[in-house]
């Protein structure tokens, strides 16, 4: 379905789709973990317990770091249209 932009030309055919607003789902909620998580320093702000000599307070950070990267891909996976 081309449609002339001027005469002679024509609209390419991407093979794209017009975006659609996919709305609001339940898996949006999990950003919330990952927010709540880290939003109050005061929780983590300690030193033990230490995994393989580091504080609590970075290596508790550094894995919010890798299960935050790990629950953005399972909520983009899950709302893909």
């Amino acid at each position: 379905m081309s449609t002339d932009i001027a005469p002679g030309i024509e609209r390419a055919d991407t093979g794209r789709h017009p975006q659609s607003y996919a709305g609001w789902s339940w898996w949006y909620l999990l950003f919330l973990i990952q927010f709540i998580a880290v939003l109050w320093p005061p929780f983590y702000n300690r030193a033990e317990p230490s995994l393989i000599g580091i504080p609590f307070f970075y290596w508790y950070q550094l894995a919010w770091v890798i299960l935050g990267a790990i629950l953005t891909a399972i909520v983009h996976v899950a709302t893909q249209d």
